[in-house]
């Protein structure tokens, strides 16, 4: 069955007459305009404010540069308040997060689809289990072992492994990594066995390269839930020069000037944007490239 020959609300004959085809493109054009001021609007819309003087966006808030593009701002945020510090604070964090994350969800993943112990089940049900414990419940328990950790008794809070550490143990990576893994077919892996490739070598040879669309999926989730997270850190980075963005920009609000604070927060947001574009693909063609395997 060809393209043309599927059914549509509108039909070929329909299709050919030109009231119908100035409506489509009419109504196409109206709702990719739509789309593109809901979400590219207020990102504009920010980045406005931020090269603007405050009293022009306070006055006229749509007016567009009346005295022209104003970058000092960006400048005066990133001297003023030291920004550079927060910023370079969150992607070391993010950096950790993204490594530690997707080292355990792929060894995991690959220990409960292809090796499958005994335990297995035991331990997909625990991790699935978790789904259903809200963070905030285990909040003070994660603080208490963060700040007297089991058996090595080391105090972790102040530093990059408070939040690295709990941030690896993602059940839904986890999770998502076994389907994906669960759908390679088994004929690869006997494939890999016969000719002598041991757990290790079909994990880093065969799994890890049939991978990438799920992985670029993981990384892109786990990077922007270390990047958002404010309460955690919040708790874990006692010291103020130590937090990322996330968390000091509301503490941040006060001492800047609104067109600063704007900057602050178009930088805030750009980071996200820009993790999205680069992993959009993997993001989007991981559930087709999964279903492919299947069959």
């Amino acid at each position: 069955m060809t393209a043309e020959s599927e059914r549509s609300i509108l039909s070929r004959l329909d299709r050919r007459r030109p009231a119908v085809r100035i409506g489509i493109s009419v109504a196409g054009v109206l709702t990719y305009a739509g789309l593109a001021v809901l979400c590219v609007g207020p990102l504009f819309w920010l980045f406005k404010a931020a090269t603007s003087t405050s009293t022009e966006t306070l006055s006229a808030p749509f007016s567009l540069w009346p005295s022209g593009v104003h970058w000092d701002s960006f400048a005066a945020v990133w001297t003023k308040v030291d920004f550079g510090r927060y910023f370079f604070n969150t992607l070391w964090l993010m950096a950790g997060s993204l490594f530690f994350g997707v080292f355990v969800a792929t060894t995991g993943g690959y220990g409960l689809a292809v090796l499958k112990p005994r335990y297995a089940k035991a331990v997909f049900a625990a991790v699935l289990a978790t789904l259903f414990l809200p963070g905030v419940i285990s909040l003070v328990s994660l603080y208490l072992t963060v700040m007297d950790v089991p058996l090595v008794h080391v105090n972790l809070l102040g530093t990059l492994w408070a939040v690295w550490l709990p941030a690896s143990a993602n059940a839904v990576n986890v999770l998502l990594m076994q389907r994906f893994f669960a759908a390679i077919p088994a004929e690869l892996f006997e494939a890999a066995r016969i000719d002598g490739a041991g757990p290790f070598r079909v994990f880093v040879s065969l799994v890890l390269p049939l991978s990438r669309p799920i992985l670029g999926v993981v990384s892109l989730l786990t990077l922007v839930g270390a990047y958002k997270e404010f309460l955690w850190p919040l708790l874990a980075f006692p010291n103020p020069q130590d937090q990322p963005i996330s968390v000091a920009l509301p503490r941040l609000e006060g001492s800047l000037d609104f067109s600063q604070f704007m900057a602050a927060l178009f930088i805030s947001v750009i980071i996200p944007v820009v993790l999205f574009l680069v992993f959009q693909r993997q993001f989007l063609r991981a559930a087709g490239n999964a279903g492919a395997l299947k069959g």
